[in-house]
Parts: structure tokens; sequence; C-alpha cells
């Protein structure tokens, strides 16, 4: 015969005052006390924040070929009076405010990244410092994204919030490629020559970027409107001079990332810098093609934004060869994790 069950009294188990004070103190602490997650759950948190990251730059084009800019007229309200947008705003308006509903799962991807991380045992200071790196730089763009609104649209500092996004990406990138290796030492896997030619294509990329900012912000699409300001470039040069420019630096990141296929052919080198070459390689001839076509067919919107989407393709696959160039084994790791931690196991 079974025992009656006692009947629920209403307390929380395995939850004391003492608990509570530690949980508002330092709920990150408190949790990580508690919790353990396997390694693939910090793994796919990592990479749900770089998956966001990339997702709030293709809606934020998205907010620009539509003409959705001025959407929400101000910030950090939509409109003088309203949080939201109103019925009366239209079409824009509905853009312009879900992007910026947007950056709240963006924030939350990331928290459960730091969370994820800061609960990992042992205990990882680095991948932690990572996540936190991701929240302060979408704390930044966001209020950046502020600014944009207010100086109406300026071409410059679109520019800058684009930078600071392709910034979010490539921290995100290193934080998903650490939650699949140790902490031990960097072993490179490739000699000091492939090193500072992968430097190169990295910098060449970050310059090919930049001016790709440029051309947007010159062009016609710097917020499909006339009345959107346009930079002024020197010695009288237009979009179509900075879109030359913008598509020589594609094609020397193309030759660089096939003479770097070529070297790692050469010296024998490890699959993993291979593969990761190879994978920019695809990338960036699809990404050479539709620029191509969207030039050559007055720029429809659908394949801007899908350009500008490649373009964080082609920013995650350069940096990947870079990571992909050394190999971190399992190493001494911070054991048993911060103080604070300690004390709640203790407690």
């Amino acid at each position: 015969m079974c025992a009656q069950a006692a009947p629920y009294d209403g307390s929380v188990p395995n939850v004391t005052p003492a608990d509570a004070v530690a949980a508002v103190r330092n709920p990150l602490a408190f949790i990580a006390a508690r919790w353990t997650p396997n390694p693939r759950t910090v793994q796919r948190a990592a990479l749900a924040a770089l998956v966001m990251s990339v997702v709030i730059v293709v809606t934020g084009g998205a907010v620009r070929l539509t003409g959705s800019g001025l959407g929400c007229p101000t910030w950090p309200k939509c409109t003088a009076d309203s949080l939201t947008t109103t019925s009366e705003m239209g079409l824009h308006g509905v853009i312009e405010f879900g992007n910026r509903m947007l950056t709240y799962a963006l924030c939350a991807a990331v928290g459960w990244a730091i969370i994820a991380a800061r609960s990992e045992k042992p205990y990882r200071r680095s991948l932690t410092r990572l996540g936190w790196a991701q929240f302060w730089v979408v704390m930044g763009n966001a209020v950046l994204g502020g600014i944009v609104v207010l100086v109406g649209l300026n071409p410059y500092t679109v520019a800058a919030h684009f930078l600071l996004s392709s910034a979010l990406i490539a921290i995100a990138t290193v934080m998903w490629q650490r939650t699949r290796e140790g902490d031990g030492v960097p072993r490179p896997l490739v000699g000091k020559v492939v090193q500072q030619l992968v430097w190169v294509l990295v910098g060449v990329t970050v310059l090919l970027i930049a001016v790709g900012t440029v051309v947007t912000g010159t062009g016609p699409h710097a917020g499909d409107s006339s009345d959107v300001p346009r930079m002024h470039l020197p010695m009288g040069m237009g979009w179509e001079d900075v879109s030359k420019v913008h598509a020589v630096l594609a094609w020397i990141v193309v030759t660089l990332t096939f003479a770097l296929w070529f070297v790692l052919k050469a010296v024998d080198a490890p699959k993993g810098p291979l593969h990761r070459t190879r994978e920019l390689f695809v990338v960036l001839l699809s990404q050479g093609v539709l620029g191509y076509v969207q030039y050559f067919t007055n720029l429809p919107e659908i394949l801007v934004g899908a350009h500008m989407f490649g373009s964080c393709l082609v920013w995650i696959g350069t940096l990947r060869v870079l990571l992909a160039l050394r190999e971190r084994p399992e190493g001494v790791v911070d054991v048993p994790g911060p103080a604070a931690e300690a004390a709640l196991t203790r407690a």
C-alpha cells in the first residue's frame, strides 16, 4: 500500500533567506552554484548570440532599405508621446519599432551566453569576459542607434553603427570558437609566414567592410530618401568611384584567400585551416557574384539586403580562418571560481 503524500505547505524547498539575499546580491553566482550546463549547452548559447548579432545587422539593413529609419522619429521613445509605434505611423513605424524590439532578443541571447559560460565547470573566466564584452558592445550600439535617429540618419553615425555591429560579430565569433576548445596555451598549426599572410587578409577585410559603409553612405540607399544626407567625399569622388574601390578591395581579399589556400596545401597544413579557407573562398565568390549582379541591376533592395548578410558571413569566415591557425588543448582553468560562488557553495 502506498504511503499518502504529505500535503503541500506552500513553502519553496531548498531556498533559505540567505539564499534569497545571495541571489539578489549576485544572481550569476547564485545560478552557477546550482547549475552546471554541459559543454554543448554552452556552445549553443554562444552560437545563439552570434546568430542574433547577424540578425540584428540584417534587420537594421531592412530598416534602411525600406526607408523606415525615421519610422520612429525620436529615441528612446518611438514618438514624443508614445513608447511604442502608433497606427498613424504606418508600416515604417512598425518596421523601425520591430527592429528596436529585436535588440531585446539580442540582449536575451547574449545574457544566456553569459549565464551558460559563467555556470560552466570548471569556471572559465575568458568565456565569461567575452560574454560581458558582447553585452557592453550591445549597450553601446543601442545608444549609438538612438543617436543615429536623433541626428536624422547622419551617414557617418550610420556607418559607425554598422562597424560597431561588426565588432560585436567578431567577439561573438571568438566566443563561439572558445567554447569548443580548451584553455591551454595556444599552439600554432602553421608557420609564421602563413600567420602573417592571414593577418594581412584580416586587415584588408576590415578595410573592405569599412569602405562598404562609405559605398552605402554615398549611394542611393543611404536611408532610401532624398531627405537623408549623403557622405561628401574629397577630390570629387562619387558613389561609383567608391564602389570601384570596394570592388578592388574585394578582389584583393579573394586573391589573398586563394593564395592562402595554395600555401596551406603546399606546406601540408592540417585540415582545419584548409577547410576554413575553402569555406571563406566559396563565401567570397558568392558575395562577389551577388555584388556585381546588384550593381548592374540598379541595386534592388532585396539584393542589397542579401549583400549585407553576405558581408557578415565574409567577416565571420575570415575570423574563423584566423582562429583555425592554432589549437588550444585542455589546460589549467580558474578553479574553483570566484569567491562569491565559493561562498554560496559553503552556505
